[in-house]
């Protein structure tokens, strides 16, 4: 035994030799890295201890007993990123495919066990065949076992998935069950029955890529959360997305060293337009609000009316959920409801404080959304703001019209602040709209029917299309000017830290799936 370790010690050694990264940052432009050239590169140089090394399947049918890989496929263990206790798994496609077999699920489970236990990180560099078809119920009762574990982790410890290579059938639901999936372009695919299957079933003639690829799960289905060109890059934005998350569900974020200064940022006075029809990037405003270059998008391509990231704020990690009037005018539909509605939770369940940048006229109107269930997915956005105990902070920078005022994060349902800047309209609806319902007579009867509306449309518009008149409510704190924005938020954030909220005895909610 003691010549096998030093065998396989030897063996091992080599793939450690010159470090992790520095190894393989001469090699940034390499489409696909090995295992542990990944796990390598991911940790901190010198943290990573395997676990399972020695491991090999029992399969003895189909002439397997001959075929004996150290590690069966998977290279498992833990380590540090940015000095954080993290637990990670890599398949290897080199062994079988990096199909799982009994042996494989086993080792999986059992580094997310011990994250779940010590209350650290997991994170699965998937690249695999699939089930290893060899083992029949065996492959797949271990892929039971990790979607098991997936569910219990869920809410406790950040779960974060890379897609590197190939994950199909059964295999998706695990990334799928975890907070954040990234795929590599042009790499890396996913979907439940490959090409040759929708071939036999639908007739349809599609590629990989075109079923599964990067490019189409970030931006027609949404289950890739990010999109990376490489491998490397790939890696690097899971470092990025551990430095703004906490261990584990009863950790916060740690807060980095700031010094508090006058904080005003007068650029902000600059970008709402005149005409309140004229779209704006709400980039500008997140950009001039949080600590500088901070800002990490989340679904970026995806139901690109609403914009969700994390953010740094006087040094304290925050998740925003903001409207983007450059696409469909902020409007709020199913996916961006979807969208933001698990971005919410995610920070909830991680005490991730939430900021929302609002400027939504209403719930987008058509048959498409009311046939696509826009009533149930509008209600999960609601459901998450409603039921999240974080420090939850609005600001309103234009429109709040109809029921999407109520949805992004009220005061109504929760939120412990809300400013307003000046140019904010609250109302049920635009006043174009609403003075031709409330004045349609006097209107009608009106010699100069245009001109009575536009009148009509003026009165409305002073009286409601302004955050005074919900300022003098209660339903907004305080109606601030732009440049103070972040110097206000700072502020609120540091004094809503030790929020603590007691929801009532359940064993859990029902939201609208």
């Amino acid at each position: 035994m003691e010549s096998k370790i030093k065998d396989l010690n030897d063996k091992l050694a080599l793939a450690y030799l010159g470090g992790g990264q520095d190894r393989i940052d001469k090699q940034h432009e390499k489409k696909k890295l090995t295992a542990r050239e990944r796990v390598l590169y991911l940790l901190d140089d010198g943290s990573f201890e395997e676990i399972g090394a020695l491991v090999t399947h029992r399969t003895k049918d189909f002439g397997m007993e001959k075929q004996q890989f150290y590690g069966d496929g998977v290279v498992t263990g833990y380590g540090t990123v940015h000095g954080k206790l993290v637990y990670v798994f890599a398949q290897d496609f080199t062994v079988f495919g990096g199909s799982l077999s009994e042996t494989h699920a086993e080792k999986i489970c059992k580094v997310m066990d011990l994250a779940l236990k010590v209350g650290a990180p997991i994170i699965g560099l998937n690249d695999s065949g699939g089930a290893r078809i060899q083992e029949g119920v065996r492959s797949l009762g271990g892929y039971a076992d990790i979607f098991y574990r997936n569910v219990q982790a869920s809410g406790v410890i950040p779960q974060i998935s890379a897609i590197m290579g190939p994950c199909a059938g059964g295999a998706v639901y695990s990334p799928a069950m975890t907070d954040f999936t990234i795929m590599v372009q042009d790499t890396s695919y996913m979907f439940v029955t490959g090409p040759n299957v929708v071939k036999t079933v639908t007739n349809e003639n599609v590629t990989s890529e075109e079923l599964g690829g990067a490019s189409t799960h970030s931006t027609k289905s949404g289950v890739a959360h990010i999109t990376a060109t490489n491998d490397v890059d790939c890696l690097e934005d899971i470092k990025k997305l551990i430095s703004y998350l906490p261990q584990n569900n009863t950790e916060t974020t740690p807060l980095l060293p700031y010094d508090l200064k006058d904080e005003i940022r007068e650029e902000l006075s600059e970008i709402i337009p005149d005409n309140a029809n004229k779209p704006y990037d709400m980039h500008s405003v997140i950009n001039g609000i949080i600590d500088t270059d901070s800002f990490y998008e989340i679904h970026k391509d995806y139901a690109e009316n609403i914009v969700v990231g994390f953010a740094r704020l006087g040094g304290r990690s925050i998740g925003i959920v903001a409207n983007q009037p450059m696409y469909l005018a902020g409007v709020l539909d199913v996916d961006s409801s979807k969208k933001a509605a698990r971005f919410v939770r995610f920070c909830d369940c991680f005490n991730i404080p939430l900021l929302v940048l609002e400027d939504v006229p209403g719930f987008l109107p058509g048959t498409d959304q009311e046939w696509r269930g826009i009533i149930l997915h509008g209600a999960k956005l609601l459901y998450a703001f409603s039921e999240a105990t974080v420090p939850r902070v609005t600001v309103i920078t234009r429109k709040a019209y109809g029921g999407a005022y109520d949805v992004m994060n009220s005061k109504h349902i929760g939120a412990d602040m809300n400013f307003a800047w000046p140019s904010a309209e609250i109302a049920v609806m635009g006043a174009k709209g609403a003075a031709e319902i409330i004045f349609k007579k006097e209107i009608n009867k009106a010699e100069d029917k245009e001109a009575k509306w536009k009148e009509k449309e003026a009165e409305y518009a002073q009286l409601f299309a302004n955050p005074y008149s919900a300022a003098e409510r209660g339903f907004i704190d305080e109606v601030i000017l732009p440049k103070d924005t972040r110097r206000k938020l700072i502020k609120a954030f540091a004094m809503l830290k030790d929020k603590k909220v007691d929801g009532p005895e359940r064993k859990h909610g029902n939201i609208p799936l």
